[in-house]
């Protein structure tokens, strides 16, 4: 399993450092749903060899009560990153996870990517597929605010792009990113 750096926080310069170095997509969810921000981004790998993996962190209200929290992973076959995010003991959904349809798509380029539940920590909502050759997780706390990923039609938009020049709202740092100690 690759480790994370340490987490950057939520600002246009610290996006802009993701993605200089990114060798996977950094997702977003495009337009963002109302009353949603950017929280924060996580990486791992390393200038030299790139970012293996990528994690924006987001959050908004929830569908019951309070807040919510969203972390979107992109990343190579084998990091390790969204699965530990979700709480699993390998780096990857497991097999089987993507038997039967999905139970999710969300729009990538002008194509439904299916997403498909992943068995994890009851505090949490996780969906894992693929897009672009690499692993797409979303992992949502309180486990109620993964029906935004059912429901929502999201659409996703890759930060690397030149023409994704977006106008993010930022908000506090995300308590679901570790800390600088990588606690």
């Amino acid at each position: 399993m690759t480790p994370l750096q340490p987490p950057r926080q939520p600002s246009r310069a610290a996006l802009e450092a993701v993605r200089r170095i990114a060798g996977v997509p950094v997702w977003v969810p495009w337009p963002l749903p109302s009353g949603w921000l950017v929280t924060g981004f996580a990486e791992a790998g390393d200038e030299r060899t790139g970012t293996r993996a990528s994690v924006t962190a987001l959050c908004g209200p929830s569908v019951t009560h309070g807040p919510a929290d969203l972390l979107v992973v992109a990343e190579e076959p084998g990091v390790g990153v969204g699965a530990g995010f979700a709480g699993l003991d390998g780096p990857d959904p497991g097999q089987g996870f993507d038997e039967g349809p999905p139970h999710a798509k969300i729009d990538i380029f002008g194509h439904p990517t299916p997403l498909w539940c992943v068995p994890a920590a009851s505090d949490r909502a996780v969906y894992a597929g693929e897009a672009l050759g690499n692993w797409l997780w979303t992992i949502a706390w309180p486990a109620e605010a993964g029906c935004l990923i059912a429901l929502a039609e999201l659409t996703l938009r890759d930060l690397r792009e030149n023409d994704q020049d977006l106008d993010l709202p930022y908000g506090a740092f995300s308590p679901r990113l570790p800390d600088d100690e990588g606690a």
